[in-house]
């Protein structure tokens, strides 16, 4: 059995990650005994953007999004992950020119 160091107290969080910057977390946790755990009610950051879309494009969403009963900006940020998950399951795929 290794036997772990001890983790410091840290004065402040920006300390404490100055700290794991620089150091081995194997030496100060036993992983073995790590549990899975979820945190349902954590939301992915977001950050506002400004895009400028040619107006059909915006109409045909607005139109897909109706469709859907869901707001245009969230059918956006569906087909944009949709077509960014395709498009990492294949790289190669080619992107036509805007």
């Amino acid at each position: 059995m290794k036997r772990l160091k001890k983790i410091p107290k840290f004065a402040s969080e920006d300390e404490e990650r100055k700290f794991w910057a620089v150091h081995d977390t194997t030496e100060y946790f036993d992983y073995s005994k790590a549990k899975k755990v979820a945190f349902p009610n954590l939301r992915q950051t977001s950050r506002t953007i400004s895009i400028r879309l040619p107006e059909s494009l915006l109409t045909n969403i607005k139109v897909i999004a109706n469709q859907a009963d869901v707001p245009y900006q969230s059918m956006m940020k569906v087909l944009l992950t949709q077509k960014v998950a395709e498009l990492r399951r294949n790289p190669k795929g080619r992107i036509p020119a805007a």
